[in-house]
């Protein structure tokens, strides 16, 4: 039992702040030692080099650099300026040209704290300026800012990818699908409430001072390089000619390319976004760390068989299993980050997913899709957050917490049909 309470321990230390790769690893430190001392960590230099010689995890800090990059290039502002002309004129219209930029910049970025506070920075004034509600204009941009946890190519794909032997190009074909049907249901929402309740969303008044064919000139203008590459990035992954790695890199480039169109290139630019780049990067590889210290003893100790065990005892087999382990998920991400539940829960549950026959490629959908609801569940939804770091004083955090609502459940909506109908997006639930 000394496995499971160490896991026990780790998750009470988490929910009272401590910092995660310390918690790990200082776990694992002293059940390790309690239970076969310092010998047991003998091994640590060779998983840490394993961890240094990972190709696909090269991808990670190379699209956290073209996602810093791009949104240093005001390329949200323009997006959301051009758009919002668009869509404007239909009731809801702003909510949905949010909606539609998130998820281009979730497409081309994948940063989700940058897609928050740049949407909460220019969209959310203008929406409470055209008397939108609060809570649908605050719920909107916290559910588009995370649709990068989807929408390719996503950083939790990558880890996903990894930690379950998955080739990452798979992931991001498969997760095309559900991430196109969120999307989409977040604008039929939009449609109905504004149909039944338009005082929620009013459109905005006709602005005779450029006419409409300029609107879609300057949308086109706007929307063309970012798409351009996305068309790149995922489309060498798709056709094989780069690996998502090589991708990566192609997408880095790309980046300081459209910074140049942009006319916001400058040297000192590159060498912010390579610092902020270094920072995300050393905090996901330091939980990496930990998390590899914390499964070593975790398995050493016999947790991982007992867990195993009993997982696979469940009522109703695959389906049992997929229930137990999407609602473990879930209430985690109330109190965890993705990144900790990647790197810790999801190693503990594949082993009984593959015993049971599932696809993997499947499960991990699942996973990446019931990990976004992470970042809006309360108390410590990120996006939640960003957004009221940089939201007006008269935006309370009720607001934002009622707003998001809505978008959860339809979140656990697309999870919901993804479990029961999977060939609906061209998957299957077994091999």
């Amino acid at each position: 039992m000394i496995g499971m309470i160490m896991f026990g321990v780790a998750l009470i230390m988490l929910m009272f702040g401590f910092p995660v790769a310390f918690t790990f690893a200082g776990v694992a430190l002293f059940f390790g030692i309690f239970a076969e001392g310092m010998d047991l960590f003998a091994f640590m230099p060779y998983r840490i080099m394993s961890v240094m010689q990972n190709t696909v995890l090269m991808a990670v800090p190379l699209f956290i650099f073209m996602g810093v990059v791009l949104q240093r290039t005001k390329l949200a502002e323009q997006l959301l300026t051009s758009m919002g002309r668009l869509f404007g004129g239909l009731p809801g219209g702003l909510a949905i040209s949010t909606i539609l930029v998130g998820a281009l910049l979730a497409a081309s970025t994948g940063v989700v704290g940058a897609s928050v506070v740049a949407m909460g920075l220019i969209s959310l004034p203008v929406m409470l300026a055209h008397n939108y509600d609060k809570r649908l204009a605050t719920g909107t941009i916290c559910a588009s800012g995370t649709l990068g946890q989807i929408v390719p190519p996503s950083i939790i794909l990558i880890i996903l990818g990894d930690v379950l032997g998955l080739p990452v190009g798979d992931l991001f074909k498969a997760a095309v699908g559900p991430g196109m049907v969120l999307i989409g249901m977040y604008i039929v929402y939009i449609l109905i409430l504004t149909r039944f309740k338009p005082q929620t969303a009013p459109a905005m008044p006709p602005d005779d001072s450029i006419s409409r064919g300029k609107e879609i000139r300057d949308a086109l203008l706007a929307i063309i390089p970012p798409l351009a590459l996305i068309v790149v990035v995922l489309g060498s992954i798709f056709t094989g000619i780069a690996t998502p790695t090589e991708s990566s890199a192609l997408g880095g480039v790309g980046a300081v390319i459209l910074a140049i169109i942009y006319r916001q290139f400058t040297f000192k630019m590159v060498w912010d976004a390579s610092k902020d780049t270094v920072k995300v990067t050393a905090m996901v590889f330091a939980i990496l760390i930990g998390a590899t210290a914390f499964s070593m003893v975790f398995s050493y100790t016999g947790g991982d068989y007992l867990l195993e065990e009993w997982l696979l005892m469940l009522p109703g087999e695959q389906w049992g299993f997929i229930i137990l382990a999407m609602l473990v998920i879930l209430i985690l991400g109330f109190f965890i980050d993705f990144v900790e539940i990647s790197f810790i829960i999801v190693p503990i549950l594949a082993p009984v997913a593959e015993a049971l026959g599932i696809n993997m490629v499947w499960f991990a959908i699942l996973v990446a899709m019931n990990l976004q609801t992470s970042f809006l569940t309360p108390p410590f939804g990120f996006a939640l957050f960003y957004l009221k770091g940089v939201a007006p004083p008269n935006v309370k955090t009720t607001d934002i917490y009622k707003g998001i609502i809505p978008f959860i459940l339809i979140q656990l909506l697309v999870l919901g049909l993804i479990i029961v109908f999977p060939e609906w997006f061209g998957m299957s639930s077994s091999y």
